[in-house]
Formats: C-alpha cells, structure tokens, sequence
C-alpha cells in the first residue's frame, strides 16, 4: 500500500493548482485499491465557526447521489412510523430502538431521522449520537413530521455539510467508477451550494482552498475560482 501511494503521489503536481476535471480525470486514472473508492472533497472556508453567524451548515441533493447506500434509523410510532419503513427506512422504533442505542450500542446506520413528537426520547442519546454527528437536527431536516420523505431524499442522495472547528467542509461527490460529467456535475452543486449560504459577514476570498481525494489516495490541490466547463 505504501508502495502504491507514492507512485500515486509521485503523478501529482504539488506546485500547481489543478481544475475540477484534470483533478478528478487524475484521481479516476490513479491505480487505486481493490475497492470502488469514493471520491472526496475538502473545501476550507474563511469563516470563523466559532460565531454563530459564519456557521455553514445545511443539505442539498447531490444530482448523481453519492454512490454509498445510506442506512436510516427512524424514531417514530404510528402512522409515521409505517410511513418511514415504506419509504426504506432500516430500522424504526421509539424506546425499544433508544434502548438498542443506549444498552446493546447498537450503531449500524449512518443517518438518524425523529418525528418532532420523539426527540423527547432521542435527547436523551445525546452524548452517544452527538459526537458521532448523528443527532437528528431540524436544520438538516433530520428532525421532521414528514419522516417518510426525509428517507426517500437521503436514500436518493440527500447529504448534510457542515463545517468542522477548522472551518472545512467535508464531503463526498461519488464514486471513483462514476463518470467524469457526474462526479463535475456534483461537485460544483455542493460548491455552488456553499456560495449561496455564504454568511453576510464573510468578507474577501470566501474559498480559500480545495482538495480532492479518493478514499485511500493521495490529495490533489484544486483551484476553487475555475468555473464548470
């Protein structure tokens, strides 16, 4: 692996700042692990997240999804509940599924989804569900009556970006075995994204750096100000 990661390293160009479509056409081109590796991408904003006013966070539907099957746990009972087992939720309960969380550590599932009626019981797993950034929040729509929509958007794609302490936004924009028009096309929907939340008090240079990568390759420096082309 290490072999294989600097003669991956070995075809960058470190002194340069690459476009959208040579980084992406380089990473699809870089013999890879044995996997279909996802294609990330790590924006750094010039916001100050510790202010509640440079905060970027929010949802968008990627265009060509991500690639990854998401799996949703639902705290929900009744109508709500069969509703979000329709729509493909993987697990859905109230107490007994809290307990799962709370007693057997059960976390097998990427996203959290609660009516506004069950956050009594999900508050209560704050300090398991938090850290992991799996807390259902109403700014991600996580947190919803509509539960059975929420599933079908994020099973289609739907993804949060939040920024981290260090003001970077983490995402994925598909697979490596994705073409080079949709792995562009869903680039520039979160940077495009990323503008039109741009805090009012963010003055000057607002994208001060991209990279991209692949799951186990080496980062490729992007220049943020090219345009699709």
């Amino acid at each position: 692996m290490a072999k294989r990661l600097l003669e991956q390293k070995a075809r960058i160009d470190t002194e340069r700042l690459y476009s959208p479509r040579e980084a992406l056409e380089l990473l699809k081109d870089l013999e890879g692990a044995k996997f279909d590796e996802s294609v990330e991408v790590h924006i750094r904003l010039n916001v100050d997240p510790r202010k509640a006013d440079q905060m970027v966070r929010g949802t968008l539907m990627l265009p060509n999804g991500t690639g990854k099957t998401r799996r949703v746990a639902v705290f929900a009972v009744g109508e709500s509940a069969r509703e979000a087992e329709e729509a493909g939720a993987d697990v859905v309960g109230s107490d007994d599924l809290a307990a799962r969380v709370r007693d057997e550590g059960f976390m097998d599932f990427d996203v959290a989804v609660a009516t506004p009626d069950q956050m009594s019981v999900v508050g209560r797993l704050g300090q398991i569900l938090g850290p992991r950034g799996l807390m259902p929040n109403p700014k991600s729509g996580t947190v919803t009556p509509n539960v059975g929509r929420a599933v079908e958007e994020i099973k289609r794609g739907k993804v949060e970006y939040r920024v981290d302490r260090y003001g970077i936004i983490h995402g994925i924009i598909g697979k490596k075995s994705f073409d080079i028009e949709s792995l562009i096309e869903n680039y520039f929907s979160l940077r495009d994204e990323l503008q039109r939340v741009r805090p009012a008090p963010v003055k000057g240079r607002y994208f001060k750096s991209v990279s991209m990568s692949t799951t186990m390759g080496p980062s490729i420096s992007v220049d943020s100000a090219v345009e699709k082309d």
